[in-house]
């Protein structure tokens, strides 16, 4: 028995180093098609690694957004800026709370908001968080934050982003992709918008369906609630409009806007103002340029300066 225990602790950082190796040998020579289990890309789409570039330089403004790509393409920083309101698009690729967590862990201290606008589309609380997660650990120095999102996740493919990541970082610390401002149909805007050349969206009809939940998303909201509250900043919380077909396809969308209202200021613009699907939409849930334009608009009359409206708060 001594001589396998002994035998097993021998082995046990044998396998562990033997993993590692071939981690990076696999993230470092396999396409990205064929690895299942290890998503690492840098400055592939999103912009979110010019964004984490540009926050180091942002400080002190008026409204942090936090959020998914209905943040990122959604929340305008030139509308705001026009109204007076200097702010930073913190949104990145399907962010759930778990990641906005990370993120403010990361980057409020320099940041400094005085207030944060939180989009908070159901779909995020449905999440298991690993799109986002791997987006992050491929688009910045990773952190012992990355390590605390990775167990929350637990999922291998995190995992093992987040190991070849950390390698990465270490052997190549000063090797950096910048993008280009323009790709596609897509154009970053300083302070971390995203403007979508303007495309129009074909109305379709959608089976009734229902938002399940993942609680750990709840709880990492919680916390980041708990987080910004701690530090007075005060938090908005908005549902970005989507096509009214899709949202009336769900049946319970009471429910969350009645949850929401339970942890402070919820606006759902969904029922505050209403866009036509094929005018104001270039897919079934993010609006084009035109729509952006309008639902800002609101946001500066209904929130920020406080004017009276009929819709859901």
């Amino acid at each position: 028995m001594k001589k396998f225990i002994r035998y097993l602790f021998l082995f046990i950082p044998f396998a562990i180093m033997t993993y590692l190796l071939l981690i990076f040998i696999w993230g470092s020579c396999i396409p990205q098609r064929y690895r299942f289990n290890l998503i690492y890309g840098r400055a592939w789409g999103g912009y979110t690694y010019t964004r984490l570039q540009e926050i180091k330089n942002a400080n002190n403004v008026d409204i942090l957004f936090l959020g998914s790509s209905h943040t990122y393409r959604g929340f305008d920083t030139r509308l705001f800026a026009n109204a007076n309101f200097t702010s930073f698009n913190l949104g990145t690729t399907s962010q759930t709370p778990i990641q906005a967590e990370l993120l403010l862990h990361r980057y409020l201290k320099h940041i400094n908001p005085k207030m944060a606008i939180f989009e908070i589309y159901p779909e995020i609380f449905t999440s298991d968080g690993v799109e986002s997660s791997v987006d992050i650990i491929g688009n910045s120095k990773n952190d012992p934050e990355a390590l605390k999102m990775a167990i929350k996740i637990n999922n291998i493919k995190t995992y093992n982003t987040l190991l070849y990541s950390y390698m990465k970082d270490f052997l190549y610390p000063e090797i950096s992709n910048p993008e280009p401002v323009q790709t596609g149909y897509d154009t970053y805007i300083s302070g971390g918008y995203v403007e979508r050349k303007v495309e129009y969206f074909k109305h379709l009809n959608y089976p009734n369906a229902e938002w399940i939940y993942n609680q750990k998303q709840f709880d990492s909201f919680e916390k980041v609630c708990a987080l910004l509250k701690s530090e007075n900043i005060r938090i908005i919380l908005i549902y970005a409009p989507i096509t009214p077909s899709l949202y009336n396809s769900y049946t319970n969308q009471k429910e969350f806007d009645k949850k929401m209202s339970g942890y402070g200021d919820y606006y759902n613009f969904n029922e505050i103002i209403h866009l036509d699907d094929s005018l104001y939409f270039y897919d079934a849930d993010h609006l084009n340029q035109k729509g952006v334009e309008i639902f800002n608009k609101k946001i500066i009359e209904v929130v920020l300066n406080n004017q009276e409206t009929n819709g859901l708060k």
